[in-house]
């Protein structure tokens, strides 16, 4: 078969860019060698949300009695809460392939690996393989768990992201091993719901990526919450012992070991970028990452990368948005390159954590001088009525000009906030703006409009 674009991988990248192609009349196909939707949908985003709901709900009903509700008798059900995480899964997977039907895109069930410029094998799983053409190729393969020597994987008792959401049996013990995204998500679950979690950092603070502040500000939520977290600590090996796994850690000098029943690894991710064919085609690799220009080519003309593959953030919302950008460069559309500097970052805890764009050491560090207003939920009516105070609201703004260069949020529900800063950014808006723009009473949003005039020594309930 010959297509005009043909896509190798279904996730949050791949699928968005083969229904973006067809919306503008291309003849599109999707490779897939697993489930439509890729890791996102079917071991990611999804997946993890609906667990984090669970233990949410969970969480609720324990201090119902804060709310005056009087509740007799609450029981985590691990097996039941995991058993609707796949429901949600699948039911998002099947969602896609709506999708794929609705926009008249063939889906290729296989391995796709590149054979020559425009050339792609498909090879399904009884070995059979078919040679299909087209005059573009988007390569969105995503990433997997990165395994290191000193965690060795087993599956069973190290183990990493996606065997944390199907275990059989909740751990009484576990030693999370990372604290980004993943790691940071998975110990706010287990630990919710009973199990004893400690969380090791290598970095000096948990979610090394936020603003510091934001960083410190979860670490002490954490402890409070009951979690044990070591940071500026390294593992130096993890090895099962019978029904447990032994981690030896090292700490300025000084050596521990710790014993849990499960290990997890969420030291990040790396590229699936093997067996793809690259070296076929002599596609430039850099750090394990597809080299590619703004608008997702290879040095290879008619070969696209986006999403994981390529460096930057490993982001399921900025592989959609890639994917678009590709597509429409592809169509002969006039797409603007996408602003790195603006790219949401969103942690699912709880309380949630979510940034974007510059923070305050990052600000400084390029140059500017900064004015800092910060809002703590605290201090925010609707945020005691839910119960909800621990957090706050920080935004950074250029002093000169007013222009807002990022903002860092730790709260319930901030994940959901962000996007108005995002938007804000995306328009230039300046503090003043943002102060004058009349924000509804009571909500969590107000702490927006606070943060910018205390920036500005106009904040009125502080």
């Amino acid at each position: 078969m010959t297509y005009d674009v043909l896509v190798i991988g279904s996730g949050p990248g791949g699928y968005v860019a083969a229904i973006r192609a067809a919306q503008l009349g291309l003849k599109v196909a999707v490779v897939e060698r697993e489930n439509l939707g890729g890791i996102c949908l079917n071991w990611g985003c999804i997946p993890t949300k609906a667990l984090l709901k669970s233990a949410q709900v969970y969480d609720y009903i324990k201090h119902a009695a804060e709310y005056g509700v009087k509740v007799a008798q609450v029981e985590a059900q691990f097996s039941d809460m995991v058993a609707r995480s796949r429901q949600v899964a699948d039911g998002m997977s099947k969602g896609v392939q709506f999708l794929m039907r609705k926009n008249k895109i063939e889906v290729l069930m296989g391995t796709g690996k590149l054979e020559g410029k425009g050339a792609v094998t498909v090879t399904d799983e009884s070995g059979i393989s078919v040679l299909h053409q087209a005059k573009h190729i988007i390569l969105a393969t995503g990433a997997r768990s990165r395994k290191i020597d000193s965690i060795p994987q087993d599956g069973k008792r190290i183990i990493g992201y996606r065997e944390a959401m199907t275990l059989k049996e909740q751990p009484k013990r576990m030693i999370v091993v990372g604290s980004g995204a993943i790691g940071s998500e998975f110990s706010y679950f287990y630990n919710s719901i009973g199990t004893q979690v400690t969380l090791i950092e290598y970095m000096p603070n948990i979610l090394p990526v936020e603003d510091e502040e934001s960083s410190k500000t979860m670490e002490k939520i954490f402890k409070k919450q009951g979690i044990t977290i070591h940071t500026g600590t390294s593992v130096e090996k993890a090895a099962v012992k019978g029904n447990e796994v032994e981690v030896h850690i090292s700490k300025d000098g000084k050596k521990e070991t710790l014993t849990a029943d499960v290990v997890l690894s969420a030291v990040g991710i790396e590229a699936n970028i093997e067996n793809l064919g690259l070296e076929k085609l002599g596609i430039k690799v850099e750090k394990g990452k597809v080299v590619v220009n703004a608008f997702y080519e290879t040095n290879v003309s008619g070969i696209y990368a986006i999403g994981d593959l390529i460096p930057g953030p490993a982001l399921a919302h900025l592989a959609s948005h890639e994917a678009i950008v590709c597509v429409e460069k592809i169509a002969g559309k006039n797409p603007h390159p996408i602003d790195y500097t603006n790219i949401p970052g969103c942690t699912y805890t709880y309380p949630e954590v979510a940034s974007v764009g510059y923070t305050e050491k990052s600000a400084k560090e390029a140059g500017y001088s900064i004015k800092v207003g910060k809002f703590p939920f605290s201090a925010s009516g609707k945020a005691s009525a839910a119960g909800a105070k621990d957090g706050f609201v920080k935004l950074i703004f250029d002093e000169k000009y007013g222009e807002l260069l990022g903002a860092h949020m730790v709260g319930a529900n901030v994940t959901e906030m962000i996007a108005e800063i995002v938007m804000a950014r995306k328009l230039e808006t300046t503090g003043h703006e943002i102060i004058t723009a009349i924000h509804p009473h009571p909500t969590m949003s107000e702490a927006v409009m606070e943060a910018a005039a205390a920036a500005y020594g106009e904040v009125i309930h502080l």
